[in-house]
């Protein structure tokens, strides 16, 4: 692999704002740069780093988009860290994407980007096309058809069977591969919108673009439901960055946090996720080596994960837990989800994506079992507390904070997933990790 911030390790420092910053890339297989892997575990050691804040961004980032989050985030801890403490800051690499007709809150968009308020029919813009095509290789040919499709909207049902064809052969994997096994949170199988009828996938997905502020959807009839199937193709590009969320974290990111304990382990680590970047730093602490105690604290931002994946019980099925019951104990501190009710990416969107083939809950209980950590919090771990944003976070345990005062802007279908650069939510950081703040 390339080192993506150049022959220091520090490069982007300039592009971040905050020094010393090193960035850490994998591939979608979880396989490390190592030179920046290596130059990471050196330079927090030579520098003598008191607190490392390690962020993984999400599903709506490129590379530029993820190291203009790094920098708004990271902006006012420099100046929130007390005395004695040496901050030290990691950006996370990992292959996920944008697509780029969803905006940003105050991110400027780039020239690439299409106006976010153009009203129109569902088109493909060949910046998200280009985007899929980093992140989906070889597979272009089926790229240009999805786009072709979504350009013509044939009123026909062999267009939609077609068109769901080729965008669940987009994120197919082979049988038992890791990405297979890293791809749910609790239970197996696959979810509805990959085997479903394609026509009430996409009436579902149009439904519920409806109801997350979508008042101008393009069409009727069945040209209408083309809405539904771009959200389709949307949902099943992010499945796709979903587990390779997991298998970034575990095989990749949980490794390297074994390797940067060793090298520097009087370094206490603080890990940050948003959206899958929250799936990927969960999913890191059960790939951690047996013995590491460097993680300090784990705060997730608008979690792109079932809220039921700490629990070890399932309260509709008691005999099974979440993917990750338990792991919050390789914390040496609290693991704290911060959650808004602004977020419709998640209390509308995640759960329809998320249901399994065969699930036979209502559409009200639909949401209460496959909703996302970012919507409501942590459920049913035992000891796990509910605050509001500003309260005293404890020192140990799960935590969830109601952060819907401040993560509320954003426009549909996403809403505030992505309204995460605030400073109350830099100081749940800091606090979280017991970090002396001024």
């Amino acid at each position: 692999m390339t080192d993506a911030a150049g022959g220091s390790g520090t490069a982007a420092a300039g592009d971040i704002g905050v020094q010393p910053y090193w960035e850490l890339t994998f591939d979608a297989d979880g396989d490390p740069d190592a030179g920046q892997r290596d130059r990471l575990a050196a330079g927090v050691a030579q520098q003598r780093v008191t607190d490392l804040l390690v962020f993984a961004h999400g599903w709506n980032n490129d590379r530029s988009m993820a190291t203009r989050l790094y920098g708004r985030f990271f902006a006012p801890f420099p100046g929130m860290a007390g005395a004695g403490v040496r901050l030290g800051y990691t950006g996370v690499i990992w292959p996920a994407m944008r697509f780029t007709d969803e905006p940003i809150p105050d991110f400027p968009s780039t020239a690439a980007d299409p106006p976010a308020a153009q009203v129109g029919p569902p088109l493909l813009d060949d910046a998200s096309l280009r985007a899929l095509a980093r992140v989906f290789p070889g597979r272009e040919l089926t790229l240009r058809r999805l786009q072709e499709l979504l350009a013509e909207r044939p009123a026909a049902r062999s267009a939609f069977d077609e068109f769901a064809r080729l965008g669940r052969e987009l994120v197919a994997v082979r049988e038992n591969s890791p990405a297979q096994r890293l791809a749910e949170d609790m239970g197996t199988g696959t979810p509805a919108m990959l085997t479903d009828d394609p026509m009430a996938v996409c009436e579902i997905f149009t439904a519920a673009l409806e109801k997350c502020g979508h008042q101008e959807l393009f069409g009727d009839g069945l040209k209408r439901l083309w809405n539904g199937a771009k959200e389709f193709l949307r949902q099943t590009a992010y499945y796709a960055m979903k587990r390779r969320a997991g298998v970034v974290g575990q095989l990749g990111l949980g490794p390297a946090l074994g390797r940067l304990a060793k090298a520097a382990p009087g370094t206490r680590i603080h890990l940050i996720g948003h959206s899958f970047g929250a799936r990927l730093v969960s999913y890191a602490l059960r790939g951690m080596p047996p013995g590491v105690t460097g993680v300090k604290s784990m705060t997730l931002l608008q979690g792109a994960f079932s809220h039921y994946a700490f629990a070890a019980r399932l309260p509709h099925d008691p005999d099974r837990g979440g993917a990750l019951q338990g792991v919050q104990q390789r914390v040496d501190g609290p693991v704290v989800s911060c959650y808004s009710r602004h977020d419709s990416a998640l209390s509308m969107l995640y759960p329809l994506a998320s249901r399994l083939s065969g699930d036979s809950a209502s559409f009200q209980g639909l949401f209460d079992r496959w909703g996302a950590v970012g919507h409501d919090g942590i459920q049913a771990v035992d000891g796990a507390q509910r605050l509001e944003l500003g309260a005293a976070v404890p020192g140990k345990g799960c935590v969830s904070i109601d952060a819907s005062s401040v993560v509320r802007d954003g426009p549909p279908p996403a809403g505030a997933h992505s309204d995460v650069c605030h400073r109350e939510l830099a100081h749940v950081v800091l606090t979280a990790g017991r970090v002396v703040t001024k």
